[in-house]
């Protein structure tokens, strides 16, 4: 049968690479408005499987390992789009005014090789050695299975590819509404809680319900303890300590949530980071181990003896490519650096190349681990960007000192977090994709050669895709940002943490609170796990501290009204189909409202206008935002029902 060990069937093709990298333009451009607009991106894996199984099914020489390698190539760049969550910090310092092409793919690109090579050697540690679940790993694998051995593969493809149809379809014509003005965003509402003041702000996006779905009730109810930790108590009390005589309510909400709550959720990510390292050392020193013998092996002339499931991209393939990867990385640099002296900007850049492969061991790690453990959705590339930030901050200061104006260097502490970025997201996306692979016995070295494809690809799209949004909408915070300006959270508050750094005017009180408080949830996580309780991931509830509720309550929701359409699987003929059905419905919620907004991005530069759309002016905002709720209410049941009948 295809897929078992040692049978010869298609895997590593051109049309299966040249598919993947045609998924690869709708999934990278909705990951890169996603990341903008709430601060979060998608797992790519599975509906780029399921799209897969239902394209190469008229092709009679295809096969499972295939249809593994498109979701490879697609998973790969749709997870490089996470990029958006730093660069986009070079326009709103005034740094960039648009994204230079080949600048902006260079970022991105050489930062993605690097995940690619270093995830390789922590294959055996982390993925074949390891009890670590990967979620979206074994449900793509079991997606695959499904296309490969059911008889009626053909009906199940057509499920699917509907599911996401309908997804997609519903979530793009409320974003629609939306843009018609019909429908609200948005519900802000503020109020005093004694001397201080709070607010709610649901977000009536049909892409943060999906989101909600996929990343399940356990991330959700963190999530919702990050929330409450935002808005229950840290806005109220911080506002009443320092309260503003007849200010706006929602000004001053707004302003303490900016300046000091969000550095709370910044120290929870970053400790959080921090202890996930701390639990992965011993495995990552296994499967360094477990690569260098194999290496040895095949120097031995031993290597034919492994079987084609369990052989890597060989480890000085790797060693040599990390190199070669320095050369054009440290161009890149040294161009960044026109202003200082030869020998500051040499002993900067080599400061620099040590960073980032330090650091991107450590990425590699966390990352890995992380996606193993929750899932690549929820894996903690954000805590990443923001110690990393921190770090190359704290080493330009340490070489050239601080600056009256740090602009400079707070660019260049950009770039180099950008091509570490790169590495925590490729990472993050590889080991879970190799979780796939071992499952339907793919060949590891295949699915490698697959990711740095994906990672070309990516790095060729994503510019553009930016370089649209940007003029489009522009990125809150930047000079000349508009309403409607995206709010780039991550991007935001990196560039804003640099700048601290590097200007010498950084507050680290808030960040150390959050580094306490991050603390107490990882012993709150670790106490309810040897209960055999819900766990809490204190990431996710680090990133509900720092994101607007606008971007989180509604994944709440989601993730609540997953586990009520999961509870019924029990009653389904098939309760995997079932669950899967659920999972493509809300990822076509996903990609429908983001494929729209790189749309609409579209309409607006060409039209010039802010609102092309808009059909009501703003006296129909009353009407807009209860019609537009009820109506999302009725919708997003309605999905679920529709999603129960196909599944049956």
């Amino acid at each position: 049968m295809a897929g078992k060990p040692g049978a010869t069937v298609p895997e590593l093709t051109v049309r299966a690479v040249l598919l993947g990298g045609l998924i690869t333009l709708v999934f990278t451009a909705a990951n890169v408005y996603l990341g903008l607009k709430v601060g979060l991106t998608f797992a790519t894996s599975i509906p780029a499987a399921v799209i897969s199984m239902a394209v190469l099914r008229w092709f009679a020489s295809s096969s499972i390992l295939e249809n593994n390698i498109v979701q490879t190539v697609a998973s790969a760049a749709g997870t490089l789009a996470a990029i958006c969550f730093v660069l986009p910090g070079l326009v709103m310092i005034g740094w960039w005014q648009g994204f230079p092409y080949w600048t902006t793919a260079a970022i991105t690109g050489l930062g993605g090789i690097l995940g690619v090579l270093f995830s390789v050697p922590l294959r055996r540690a982390l993925v074949t050695d390891s009890p670590l679940p990967y979620p979206e790993g074994v449900a793509a694998a079991e997606v695959l299975r499904v296309g490969e051995n059911a008889r009626d593969a053909e009906a199940e493809g057509d499920r699917g590819v509907a599911a996401i149809a309908t997804g997609s379809g519903v979530s793009a014509l409320f974003a629609l509404l939306a843009a018609m003005k019909v429908t609200a965003p948005d519900a802000a509402g503020y109020f005093r809680v004694g001397a201080g003041v709070s607010g709610v702000n649901p977000g009536f996006q049909f892409s943060l319900l999906g989101i909600g779905h996929l990343v399940g009730i356990s991330v959700g109810m963190a999530m919702a303890l990050g929330t409450f930790i935002a808005w229950g108590l840290a806005v109220p009390l911080l506002s009443a300590m320092a309260p503003a005589a007849g200010g706006d309510l929602e000004a001053m909400a707004g302003d303490v949530w900016l300046h000091q709550v969000r550095f709370l959720g910044a120290g929870v990510i970053g400790i959080a980071a921090v202890w996930t390292l701390v639990i992965v050392i011993g495995p990552i020193v296994r499967g360094l181990a477990s690569a260098m013998a194999a290496s040895r092996a095949r120097r031995g002339g031993e290597g034919g003896a492994l079987p084609l499931h369990e052989r890597d991209i060989p480890i000085g393939w790797v060693a040599a490519g990390t190199a070669a990867m320095l050369v054009p990385i440290a161009l890149l640099l040294r161009t960044q650096l026109a202003s200082l002296s030869g020998g500051d900007a040499a002993l900067v850049v080599a400061g620099s190349l040590v960073f980032v492969l330090v650091a991107g061991a450590f990425i590699a790690a966390v990352c890995g681990y992380m996606a193993g453990l929750i899932g690549a959705s929820n894996s903690p590339v954000s805590g990443i960007g923001i110690l990393s930030a921190i770090g190359v901050s704290l080493l330009l200061v340490a070489v050239l000192g601080r600056s009256a104006d740090p602009r400079p260097l707070v660019a260049y502490a950009l770039i180099v977090t950008g091509v570490v970025f790169g590495v925590a997201t490729i990472s993050n996306d590889n080991l879970q994709d190799l979780k796939t692979g071992q499952l339907v016995h793919a060949t590891p070295w295949r699915q490698q050669v697959a990711l740095l494809f994906g990672v070309v690809f990516g790095a060729a799209v994503i510019p553009p895709v930016l370089d649209l949004l940007n003029q489009a909408y522009g990125f809150a915070g930047a000079p000349g940002a508009g309403p409607d300006a995206l709010p780039a959270p991550q991007a935001a508050l990196i560039s804003t943490l640099a700048a601290g750094v590097l200007g010498g005017k950084m507050d680290w009180t808030m960040i150390g609170w959050g580094v306490v408080l991050g603390a107490g949830l990882i012993l709150l996580d670790a106490a309810l796990g040897r209960m055999k309780r819900l766990r809490l991931p204190p990431l996710a509830v680090g990133i509900a501290i720092y994101l607007p509720m606008s971007a989180t309550l509604m994944v709440i929701v989601g993730s609540v009204a997953g586990w009520l359409y999961e509870k019924g699987a029990g009653r389904a003929k098939d309760p995997e189909r079932y669950r899967r059905i659920g999972i493509l419905a809300a990822t076509g919620l996903i990609v429908g409202e983001s494929l729209f907004g790189v749309l609409l991005a579209g309409i607006v530069v060409a039209s010039g206008s802010a609102s092309p759309l808009a059909v009501v002016g703003d006296g129909f905002r009353p009407v807009a935002v209860w019609g537009g709720a009820i109506l999302f209410a009725l919708i997003g049941w309605w999905l679920y029902r529709r999603s129960a009948r196909l599944a049956q």
